[in-house]
């Protein structure tokens, strides 16, 4: 029986974030700057040959699906995303003939935690299909197929950075335009800039998972209701897109006390696209945070909940972790990677 395994990290949204998403990056053109930390979409691939049956698991969600063998699943119910995998990679690289196999999965991180989750699982499903198959794709064929699928073929709404952080890893500035045109640059950053901005973020999870298809889809009806209006939804998602630019600009500096001035303004920039993206909840977190001596405050991703991002000096990280531990939510050790998604085969 054939054996592969493969993970993918997620990322965190530095700056950017919802410039890539469609029409706003096909009109204007977006940036994104993000890094990979380590915790992981991970995916097993066994080969069943001989079996005449399709399983599919994810460990973290509890769900299961079990087919007859066929060449494609419908994408109904659960497990659609690996469904629509599985559908993908049978018609376009292996002649539609069906592949009898086991896929298990899980995430270090939950849905809507806003680190990228449902599409870096996508890029490990994929990658772990790349070796079984020996399929000729690289790193922007791979980001770029894990659009599609979560994207057109799911319809689930949403951008295209997670796709490209899950598959290159590290710290990227990424460019998003018209014709799906994507330009990733790795950015070089010195080790003690990375240890000083290891040292003063916090990632705290709220305990809420959103649905961020449907912030997603509030932050395109803003941006749409508000063509011609450079006051409103467009100017705050250029200035969050101009952010991004000068935050790139920062890290490779080393300016850190110009980093976390930029966080701050390109959180309450990113408020003004859409209603959806902040709440009552995280507004009083990021209150306490910032009283008990944080620097500047985002939510990672789109918005509504999931992980926010606490940047504060490394002296008063404990007074901020004390200031929130009467919440049901938790804080996260991380640390920064610069691998992105890896797939190989257990002899």
């Amino acid at each position: 029986m054939t054996l592969i395994r493969s993970k993918a990290p997620l990322r965190l949204g530095l700056a950017g974030g919802g410039t890539d998403v469609s029409p706003y990056s096909d009109l204007y053109g977006g940036f994104v700057l993000n890094a990979t930390v380590d915790l992981y979409a991970h995916c097993t691939l066994e080969l069943t040959e001989g079996m005449q049956e399709v399983e599919f698991h994810a460990l973290d969600l509890e769900e299961s699906f079990r087919g007859s063998l066929a060449s494609e699943y419908p994408l109904t119910d659960s497990m659609i995303i690996h469904k629509a995998v599985y559908n993908r990679v049978v018609r376009e690289f292996n002649n539609s003939r069906p592949l009898p196999l086991r896929i298990t999965t899980w995430a270090d991180a939950p849905p809507g935690s806003g680190l990228g989750t449902s599409s870096t699982l996508v890029v490990a499903i994929l990658a772990a299909f790349q070796e079984l198959l020996s399929l000729p794709l690289g790193e922007y064929d791979l980001a770029h197929l894990a659009y599609e699928i979560e994207r057109i073929d799911c319809g689930f709404a949403g951008g295209k950075q997670d796709q490209y952080a899950a598959t290159f890893g590290g710290f990227n500035f990424m460019e998003f335009y018209e014709k799906e045109r994507v330009i990733v640059n790795p950015l070089r950053i010195r080790r003690h800039i990375e240890n000083e901005l290891q040292s003063s973020l916090l990632l705290f999870f709220t305990g809420r998972s959103r649905e961020s298809a449907l912030i997603i889809a509030d932050q395109v009806r803003s941006a749409n209701t508000d063509s011609g209006n450079e006051d409103g939804t467009i100017a705050a998602m250029h200035s969050v897109k101009q952010l991004a630019l000068d935050m790139k600009e920062r890290i490779l500096k080393g300016d850190i006390f110009g980093v976390q001035e930029l966080l701050r303004r390109s959180w309450e920039a990113k408020k003004r696209m859409a209603a959806s993206i902040s709440n009552f909840e995280i507004e009083h977190l990021a209150g306490l945070a910032i009283s008990a001596g944080a620097k500047a405050v985002k939510i990672s991703g789109a918005g509504g909940g999931g992980f926010l991002m606490i940047f504060v000096d490394p002296l008063q990280r404990f007074n901020v972790i004390n200031a929130l531990s009467g919440f049901s939510g938790q804080f996260h050790r991380f640390q920064f990677t610069h691998q992105g998604v890896e797939a190989w085969t257990v002899k």
